[in-house]
């Protein structure tokens, strides 16, 4: 045991915890300092993490979600219209994010949604398109409800087509639209004539093309291609150059040996090609599948699911069923494209999180240094993100890995209660949709969460914890 005196004469170790002054101050007159990184929970969180932590299911819950997502693959197996892939009817429209009214919806979905009205040949103008929606005639229904993600404001009508995975391993089915490139496009809110008019082309044309392709090629391994890009210096959301580059290879010859007509396959080659996001709109749902297939383990705290609908930023997670633990959505920090800036920005959009969600994005920003460039910051700032992330997931992934990190697996499996007792909320890459209906992309940048989705998702996990007495 030591002494008062010991303390005098043997040589000072100092371990602190919380502000870095007093470590410094130590450390400026060489005294050895053993930092800790503590912090205290979120506030008012205390007695539902001693509940949770204390459910004897949630050990052995967390390991088979984990499990679970590891195990799950991810093949391209069809492109088909919404119609018949996930029974859209017209008159009905899906969209990104939790479920959300006309009333309250934002400018970009708003947009999207007017956008989709005329594409669809269900108003003949914007102003016709407004005053259906606001009348309550058309039918608005979250894209997860329906087993499909949408990227931005994530609408979905039922003559789009739709990129059709399905999981070997868990069953499972996923679905997303096809990407339409980047500024002006319905996705960002925008519905201008010539938005309208790439829409129709890529029913008409990329649409069937892709269908013939894959069903000629047979399944593509998705998450394959996502873990070959991580490789290559892309993260999954924000940068998707060489997945778009790796499918596109992929699929190539049974474009071209396909016998449509050279023009036409031509024209979708170079609009693949030329759209660097266009793999996005497989990597979302090759984690929705992984995601889904963790889904309603009783006990168990891993998030399932984020998207944002440009006004609620939304959770799910698996021992809460389907769920939405909901706060308001913020407005990224970021780049700005040409003269636009902060003013012109929506609150954050999309369903695309959910490649966070599932380990990469934001959560791989130090495999994909460049990105900084596109969203703000500098490579250190993409590497401290990653390694911060690995304190509020549950696992690593086997087949998604970091280069730069000894090709240590990417953070996995978000737990609410890690979140809760570190304060570190998830980090998302994200582009940024004007605020303005019709306006398109203003920027790209980072964002997080607000917290009360965890501490209400929390809450509702303790109340669903055995009694502890």
């Amino acid at each position: 045991m030591i002494q008062p005196d010991d303390l005098l004469t043997r040589p000072v170790r100092a371990v602190v915890a919380g502000a870095r002054l007093f470590a410094d101050t130590l450390a400026a007159q060489a005294v050895p300092v053993v930092p800790v990184d503590w912090r205290p929970p979120l506030a008012g969180t205390e007695e539902h993490l001693v509940r949770v932590l204390a459910d004897p299911r949630r050990e052995r819950a967390n390991a088979e979600a984990v499990r679970r997502v590891l195990a799950a693959q991810a093949q391209l197996v069809d492109v088909r219209p919404a119609r018949a892939a996930l029974g859209v009817e017209p008159g009905t429209f899906l969209h990104a994010g939790p479920p959300i009214t006309w009333e309250r919806a934002s400018g970009p979905m708003r947009g999207a949604l007017i956008g989709a009205m005329l594409f669809e040949g269900l108003a003949d103008t914007p102003e016709d398109a407004e005053r259906q929606l606001a009348s309550g005639a058309i039918a608005l229904e979250p894209c997860h409800h329906r087993g499909a993600v949408g990227p931005m404001a994530g609408v979905v009508s039922p003559s789009m087509w739709m990129f059709e995975l399905a999981d070997p391993v868990h069953g499972g089915r996923a679905y997303c639209s096809l990407n339409e490139g980047l500024g002006k496009v319905l996705r960002y809110g925008a519905y201008g004539p010539e938005v309208i008019e790439r829409l129709r082309w890529m029913t008409a044309v990329l649409g069937p093309l892709l269908r013939d392709a894959v069903r000629r090629h047979g399944p593509v391994d998705v998450r394959a291609i996502i873990a070959q890009m991580l490789q290559m210096g892309d993260e999954g959301h924000n940068r998707n150059r060489a997945g778009t580059s790796l499918f596109l290879r992929e699929l190539l010859a049974d474009l071209v040996g396909g016998g449509a007509p050279g023009d036409q396959v031509a024209e979708a080659v170079r609009f693949v090609n030329g759209n660097d996001h266009f793999f996005l709109n497989l990597a979302m749902p090759a984690c929705k599948l992984a995601l889904d297939a963790a889904r309603d383990i009783p006990g168990s705290t891993m998030v399932v699911a984020m998207a944002r609908n440009g006004t609620d930023f939304g959770i799910q997670v698996s021992g809460t069923g389907d769920r939405w633990f909901t706060g308001p959505a913020e407005v990224p920090a970021g780049l700005y494209l040409g003269a636009y800036g902060p003013q012109d920005a929506n609150p954050d959009i999309g369903d695309s999180a959910i490649t966070e969600t599932a380990g990469i994005g934001g959560f791989a920003m130090a495999a994909a240094p460049a990105i900084v460039r596109f969203v703000g910051g500098e490579v250190p700032d993409a590497l401290a993100t990653s390694l911060r992330m690995y304190e509020i997931t549950l696992a690593e992934h086997t087949a998604y890995q970091i280069p730069v990190f000894g090709f240590r697996g990417t953070p996995t499996g978000i737990d609410v209660t890690r979140v809760a007792r570190t304060g570190i909320l998830p980090q998302i890459n994200t582009g940024i949709a004007g605020r303005v209906a019709g306006t398109g992309q203003v920027g790209a940048g980072l964002v997080n969460p607000p917290v009360e989705c965890f501490t209400a998702a929390l809450a509702a996990l303790a109340d669903a914890a055995p009694s502890l007495g």
